[in-house]
């Protein structure tokens, strides 16, 4: 253990100084750098935490904050990660410079996390021995137990107030803007009945901030202001997602509560107050409907869409198990249906307040026997706002289910991303929809008949004509003009026109976004989702050891020809994703048919969210195995440069 010695002797501010080994030279970062809080779960340290990220903000610096939670209510392990960037990296880098360890139980492993030459800050109200610290670390205490003691009788407030006083010593220590954090306190307890909490609040944070500068060293980690956040939102995907939902004309929701997915159900409550309540008469123009099951909800979404209404339903991995039924209804009497899965560790119960990337195979085949759906893949909140209101045209438009794939590290985690683009002119595509006056002047209606070649048949809505337009909708074989049948030609040109029409969605949905190595290659990266958080630093890191990657980042299946492309264009591509069976990979062999031996894996899912060190250590080891080599301008061909980190 490295201590850093006290400016004075208060009891307890310093940990007793350890015997021996010479420490690395302490940490020294501006504006870059890693702060990790160890808590209990249900001690009220989310709060706390949530405002050391924001006051990050205020003064200008952009975050990465990730909440790392148990699935129980209270009593278990909860970390709060918050990675401070001026570059604006987005996703977790890996390693914790300044760890705050509140929670006895995870205290070795909290320590172990912290990068040689960085910080602990812990509560030294009871002393800690020398064998419950490193010598690589610097370490400093405050006796927070026994400051709130003193200033609080009841225990409640005690633990309570410990988070803002540690927030207080924090701010301190790095120099963050004190009024930074009572603006935000003044904000969150605004109002004469929430006076006395923002008194006591200040208080608190008043005695932290001047314990630490009165009795605690500098350290090496430092903010400064700075104007590099610009007009970016801080916002969680589920939240984004449910106003997408609201932008893209949705007006039926029926759900089944299940993490990570329930909040977005909840933000469409929300939204739909504000944005779907009639000003004159206060009547709701909406629908939410809390079903008895994953399969009823579902239900309800398919009914509501074959009524004409936009309806959305929000769940994770159990819940598409559960609905695959009417998933398969949905698609074979086609009918509009739009599903949020908000995809969690798995499979059975798993890990459902961890990540993961593992319902991409069950929902692009879901249901029984030969179906195909949309699926979409938003990269953080922006676009699950986006393709929130995307899926909905999407699913008028094809007549079929569309998935808009989040996971937990997108859907109930705050990311620092660009503004939503509102257009209150957008005008909704309702896709083939026959009129009253189109069906009047004798136009022939078959239910499933192609008339354009593209797969995609006509529909009427109920009640469009007294007597015309009518058809029955069966999840059993039809015809053309929707009568049922079971001749086998009938079959088989309903199941090829489907193909087609899956064809077609190609035409509709988001195309992969490319990138073109400054240095020639003949290798390249391929991800998907929440997974680009943390790419763009690991291929900086990566190029900066020699190793130069094209790029590319699917957004929809189904997928673009341009992908089985630009795949041929390089003998190898590293295929990035957060489950065990590669199921991006086997999606891709099975859809463009190409050679598994192009298709490197580099696969990540142990439920928290993926670090830039991961991606960068696992292509670098896996590109010195298959023995690439890369020309560079100028240069001879020499092998790629293996990076290790701890």
């Amino acid at each position: 253990m490295a201590t850093i010695p006290a400016k004075t002797s208060s009891a307890g501010a310093v940990a007793v100084p350890a015997q021996g080994a010479q420490r690395p030279p302490a940490i020294a970062r501006l504006n870059d750098f890693v702060v990790k809080f160890a808590n209990v779960n249900g001690s009220g340290s989310a709060s706390a935490n949530s405002l050391f990220a924001k006051a990050v903000l205020r003064m200008g610096v952009p975050v990465a904050a990730r909440n790392i939670f148990p699935s129980n209510i209270q009593g278990m392990p909860t970390w709060y990660e918050v990675r401070v960037c001026e570059q604006g990296w987005r996703g977790r880098r890996g390693g914790v410079d300044l760890a705050v360890p509140m929670n006895p139980e995870t205290w070795n492993a909290d320590v172990a996390e912290i990068e040689p030459g960085g910080y602990l800050f812990y509560d030294s109200t009871r002393p800690v021995t020398s064998a419950k610290l490193r010598e690589d670390v610097n370490v400093l205490g405050m006796p927070l137990t026994a400051i709130c003691a003193e200033m609080f009788t009841d225990m409640r407030q005690r633990q309570l107030f410990k988070n803002i006083m540690y927030v207080g010593a924090l701010a301190a220590l790095l120099d963050i803007e004190p009024e930074v954090i009572e603006a935000l306190l003044a904000s969150q307890y605004s109002g004469e009945r929430k006076a006395p909490l923002l008194d006591a609040n200040r208080n608190a944070f008043r005695r932290g901030y001047t314990f630490a500068k009165d009795e605690l060293p500098a350290i090496g980690l430092r903010m400064q202001r700075r104007d590099n956040v610009g007009d970016r939102v801080f916002i969680d995907g589920n939240s984004a997602a449910a106003l997408g939902a609201v932008y893209g004309g949705a007006t039926v929701c029926a759900w089944y509560p299940i993490t990570p997915s329930t909040s977005l159900a909840e933000a469409f409550q929300k939204w739909c107050r504000k944005f779907r309540t009639d000003a004159d008469s206060g009547r709701n123009r909406y629908a939410i409907v809390q079903a008895e099951d994953e399969l009823a909800s579902i239900g309800m979404v398919v009914g509501a869409g074959w009524n004409g209404a936009r309806a959305f339903t929000a769940t994770s991995g159990p819940g598409i198990s559960l609905m695959q039924e009417f998933i398969g209804l949905a698609y074979f009497a086609e009918i509009p249906a739009v599903l949020f899965d908000v995809q969690r560790g798995s499979p059975s119960t798993g890990m459902p307040t961890k990540t993961q990337q593992a319902d991409i195979l069950i929902s692009a085949y879901a249901s029984h026997g030969d179906t195909k759906h949309v699926l979409l893949f938003p990269e953080d909140p922006t676009e699950c706002f986006s393709m929130g209101a995307l899926a909905f045209d999407l699913a008028d438009r094809l007549q079929t289910p569309v998935f808009v794939m989040l996971d937990l590290d997108i859907g109930m985690q705050d990311w620092l991303t660009a503004p939503f683009q509102w257009d209150d002119a957008r005008a909704m595509d309702r896709g083939k929809v026959m009129t009253a006056a189109e069906l009047e002047a004798g136009k022939d209606f078959g239910r499933y008949l192609d008339v354009d070649a593209d797969g995609i048949p006509y529909r009427t809505l109920p009640g469009t004509h007294p007597r015309r337009g009518a058809y029955f909708t069966r999840g059993t074989s039809k015809d053309r003009y929707a009568r049922y049948t079971e001749e086998g030609p009938a079959y088989v040109d309903n199941m090829q026109r489907l193909l087609r029409k899956f064809e077609t969605a190609k035409d509709y949905v988001p195309g992969p976004v490319i990138g073109k190595s400054p240095h020639p290659t003949r290798a390249g990266v391929l991800w998907y989702g929440s997974t680009g958080a943390p790419m763009a630093e690991a291929l900086a890191a990566l190029g900066a050891h020699g190793i130069h990657l094209d790029t590319l980042r699917v957004r929809a299946f189904p997928f673009a020809d341009a992908i089985p492309e630009w795949i041929a264009e390089h003998d190898h591509v590293f295929v990035v994703e957060q489950n065990r069976d590669a199921q991006l990979r086997a999606l891709l062999i099975n859809e463009c048919g190409i050679d598994p031996q192009k298709l490197v894996s580099v696969l990540h899912y142990d439920g928290n969210p993926l670090t830039a060190r991961f991606v960068e250590r696992e292509i670098a080891e896996k590109a010195a195995a298959l023995g690439l080599a890369f020309r560079e301008p100028g240069t001879e061909v020499r092998e790629q440069n293996v990076l290790r980190h701890p």
